[in-house]
């Protein structure tokens, strides 16, 4: 047996001990916690109270911080461009020719790219740092608090800005407002409309076609926004569960310990590819209506 193998066995060996010895400790007999509300994770209870609408918690924290993180990072990049780059410049390096030539350059022709790289790659930045943010550990839920010497310090908790269909859906709205009013300023308002036709459609069928594109061009907001609310919002939830939320539920200690490896492994899977796929999908889309918008016809 090779040594890989058998540091598998002992790791599922000791795996399979602790949740025994647990069953054995603790029983496995349901009790129902009434008290844990999954849903408090995800509340937003307001820090600061400030004149009129706008408040500051936990929500507009993050969204500061993948804001910073953004320009940031690529400010202090640009100023220390070096002829042979170092690790950090170089992943900058990457990040910029995919957005170039995935994202901006495949989706319009290079006129607009040029225009328009600048917003995508911003927009896919941010989107991809509010994304990883979320699944860092941050002493941000104010509903629950732990001791420690003495002071009151906030529960680590991972939240994403993401995660609330109030950011996704502004993200979507600032898209949906740019690549309408691009393709207006293009072709005039009444020429845009008219695109929204598909080539060849005239007469009586092009007028429900007309209602079905144009409810079609609304929906983008819908399906832009809530694609990247839904896919962050259920990966945490998932995670939260897996790693314990389920057995705190259900009152069962030998289940979070069956969950646990579950858990970890959607939170990798979440960090190491969901987080970037749907930065990615959200910019690309971005990309393609914009493009779209200025073409001929679709």
């Amino acid at each position: 047996m090779s040594r890989g193998k058998k540091i598998g066995l002992a790791i599922f060996g000791i795996y399979m001990l602790t949740i025994f010895v647990v069953v054995i400790i603790f029983g496995f007999k349901r009790a129902d916690n009434a008290e844990f509300k999954p849903q408090n994770e995800f509340k937003l209870e307001t820090w600061i109270d400030l004149p009129g609408p706008l408040d500051f918690n936990k929500g507009v924290l993050y969204l500061f911080i993948a804001g910073i993180l953004t320009t940031v990072t690529m400010v202090y990049i640009a100023r220390r461009m070096q002829a042979r780059p170092n690790r950090v410049q170089t992943a900058v390096e990457t990040v910029y020719v995919f957005v170039r030539d995935e994202i901006t350059g495949g989706s319009m022709d290079d006129k607009m790219a040029r225009k328009w790289f600048p917003f995508l790659c911003t927009l896919f930045l941010f989107i991809w740092f509010s994304n990883l943010i979320g699944y860092i550990p941050l002493p941000t839920n104010t509903a629950e608090s732990v001791d420690i010497a003495g002071i009151q310090v906030p529960a680590f908790a991972i939240y994403a800005a993401t995660a609330n269909i109030s950011v996704p859906l502004v993200l979507a709205l600032v898209v949906f407002v740019s690549y309408n009013v691009e393709g207006i300023r293009a072709k005039g308002f009444i020429g845009y409309f008219k695109s929204l036709v598909p080539e060849g459609v005239s007469g009586p069928g092009a007028y429900p076609l007309f209602v079905l594109e144009l409810v079609s061009n609304v929906m983008r907001l819908l399906s832009l926004s809530v694609r990247l609310f839904a896919n962050i919002l259920a990966g945490h939830l998932i995670i939260l569960f897996m790693s314990g939320g389920l057995a705190v539920l259900l009152g069962l200690e030998a289940l979070g310990v069956f969950t646990l490896p579950a858990g970890v492994a959607l939170f990798l899977f979440e960090l190491g590819l969901v987080a970037t796929l749907q930065a990615f999908i959200f910019a690309t889309l971005s990309a393609i209506y914009i493009g779209g918008a200025v073409a001929e016809h679709h």
